[in-house]
């Protein structure tokens, strides 16, 4: 009989640990936090104690101001953790981004998984997503629908060097999402024999040079603001989405603009934001990976969160699988998708 209840309290804000007295990925300033990675959605400032991985410590001292040397905060390497109130924590690798993890508690003879964000295709910027046996399995939900079938990410790098190749008297401006995405995208170019410059917003440069301390390497980056628009031709450029429209595009010369993301899957949103080159490249597990990891984790009961939650909910009612929707708010940042 699963028991969870009676010491894991999901609120609409976060994942709150009781006998812990410590939140999951809480959306408000809390006096203990637990954080997945460090996307706006699962991490903040504010909060008295955080534990994370080192990665993902770094990352919010670098986008929230966290301070990592106060004693109040921990760091903790995969497979390693801290107890607190009789619940034992350990932090395992997601797959989403540098840092990424899903946190295991362990209480009362019972196993709760909190995965936060996970892909489950290779990404060499970050550690592979790590199947951790347990008795709940909290999932995301973010492309939780039948139609989101992500094509293999060698074909949209592939499709990506081909735009550039096509038209040399151009450059190709792609939207990547500052942390997890931009180092993503350089990294596959350069694992498809991409060795130019690859030039970059100045919004990105702090984080890929954070990637490259933690031994991720990119290659030659080169800042778009310090280069003639003439020596981009024939170049990719990187950039947030918000960049793609706005007037600094005009520093590029005849930009193609290209867009990294699940969603770019639905032509209307890559129609919406007059995206040219859609690129299906994501963060996120798909709808096979989703269903193909409960079955793998094979859990008591699944407990589904940010995203399509209806869609993955009546597939484990189909599969005879007990599950339940959590509804958390905030969840919903669809440039790092």
């Amino acid at each position: 009989m699963v028991k969870a209840k009676t010491w894991i309290e999901p609120h609409p804000g976060g994942i709150y640990v009781k006998p812990a007295d410590l939140w999951i990925d809480p959306s408000r300033p809390v006096e203990r936090a637990a954080v997945t990675h460090g996307h706006a959605d699962h991490a903040r400032s504010g909060h008295g104690a955080v534990f994370a991985t080192p990665e993902t410590l770094a990352i919010m001292a670098l986008r929230y101001g966290v301070d990592v040397e106060a004693s109040h905060n921990a760091a903790f390497p995969y497979g390693e953790g801290f107890e607190r109130g009789g619940v034992r924590f350990s932090f395992h690798p997601a797959g989403h981004v540098l840092g990424s993890a899903q946190i295991l508690m362990e209480y009362a003879g019972e196993r709760i998984v909190v995965t936060g964000d996970y892909k489950r295709r290779a990404d060499p910027t970050c550690a592979p997503f790590e199947v951790v046996p347990c008795d709940i399995f909290v999932t995301e939900a973010t492309f939780g629908l039948p139609v989101f079938r992500h094509p293999p990410t060698a074909d949209e790098i592939a499709k990506l060097i081909g735009a550039v190749r096509a038209e040399p008297d151009r450059s190709v401006l792609v939207g990547a999402y500052a942390l997890g995405k931009a180092q993503r995208v350089i990294a596959e170019l350069r694992g498809a024999g991409w060795d130019a410059p690859i030039y970059i917003h100045g919004a990105l440069e702090k984080m890929c040079q954070l990637y490259a301390a933690h031994g991720v390497d990119l290659g030659e980056l080169r800042l778009v603001s310090e280069t003639d628009k003439a020596e981009m031709a024939g170049q990719i450029v990187l950039a947030p989405p918000s960049a793609l429209n706005d007037r600094w595009s005009r520093r590029l010369p005849d930009p193609v603009t290209a867009m990294a993301s699940g969603w770019m899957r639905v032509r209307q949103r890559a129609r919406q934001r007059m995206v040219e080159l859609p690129l299906v490249i994501s963060d996120h597990a798909d709808w096979d990976e989703l269903t193909a990891t409960i079955e793998k984790v094979n859990p008591k009961e699944s407990w589904i969160t940010h995203g399509s939650e209806d869609g993955l909910l009546r597939w484990c009612e189909l599969t005879q699988r007990k599950a339940r929707a959590l509804h958390l708010v905030g969840r919903d940042l669809e440039e790092e998708a």
